[in-house]
């Protein structure tokens, strides 16, 4: 990787991501449907700024909405595994796992002509068993954890760790480790949501998250040789249009700082060919 690099992605969840928390009613319902909504206009902003990007889609969206899956398609973007349904693996037994992967590259692979190349794990969390079950399956990348903001690296099996001992890593794998952060994602700013177990106050001004997205990528330009940054948006939330025009100023502002936009998978394919 000889380049700074913005990965644009989008966690197209539309109805999954509502049902997932056990809300069957027609407003929340409807907040998942809007995503429809905001995927068009997602779609439309990076046609015109010509930048393909890669979309962790669930296998109950792809069911659910074919045909937008397929402009998705179309228009030449990755789709990457996101679960079949929105659900954490960690609340999953191997099996369950395993025929999730499974389910949704089957239709993955009939929208897109191939399986997918990277995974991003709903609520970025992965079960004891994820890297195994993801290598196993012929994954490339993967797309849960934080252990670096600008830089990828390889996935590991078989940590131990105790309370009361030293942590005991286990070895790396050749699962490459695209990075992501809570910070680079709209969810956790800009949607309220309420429910028994949680309260997410969300509705933050952009003006303020713009300049944190735009900072962390002036920081990687000024302090390392090369990187890739991602940047997580759900069509749901950043869809509305005061964050629309967020996304047209963010891409304006990733431009002036000589992005390079990659999907996914080629930012991992640049980084593991780099020669190391």
């Amino acid at each position: 990787m000889a380049r700074h690099i913005a990965c644009l992605t989008f966690d197209f969840d539309a109805v999954s991501g509502i049902i997932a928390q056990g809300l069957h009613t027609p407003t929340p319902i409807s907040r998942g449907e809007f995503g429809v909504v905001g995927a068009e206009r997602m779609l439309g902003l990076l046609d015109r700024h010509g930048i393909k990007s890669t979309w962790f889609i669930p296998g109950h969206t792809l069911e659910t909405y074919p045909d937008m899956s397929e402009k998705v398609v179309a228009a030449g973007h990755e789709i990457g595994h996101h679960g079949w349904t929105h659900m954490t693996p960690v609340q999953m037994s191997r099996d369950e796992e395993e025929a999730g992967l499974v389910r949704a590259n089957t239709v993955i692979e009939k929208i897109s002509g191939r399986p997918a190349r990277g995974y991003r794990s709903p609520a970025w969390d992965l079960s004891e068993n994820s890297i195994e079950l993801l290598l196993k399956h012929g994954f490339i990348y993967e797309s849960s954890m934080m252990g670096h903001d600008c830089s990828p690296y390889y996935a590991r099996t078989g940590d131990v760790i105790s309370i009361d001992q030293p942590m005991r890593f286990g070895a790396e794998t050749s699962l490459i480790e695209m990075p992501i952060s809570w910070s680079l994602d709209d969810y956790p700013h800009f949607e309220f949501a309420q429910t028994k177990k949680y309260r997410l106050q969300g509705l933050m001004p952009t003006k303020g998250v713009l300049q944190n997205w735009l900072d962390d990528f002036d920081y990687m330009t000024q302090n390392t040789e090369q990187g890739a940054l991602t940047y997580t948006c759900h069509p749901f939330v950043s869809g509305r249009g005061h964050r629309m025009l967020m996304l047209e100023r963010l891409i304006a502002g990733l431009q002036k700082l000589g992005a390079a936009f990659l999907t996914m998978e080629e930012a991992a394919g640049e980084w593991s060919g780099r020669g190391q």
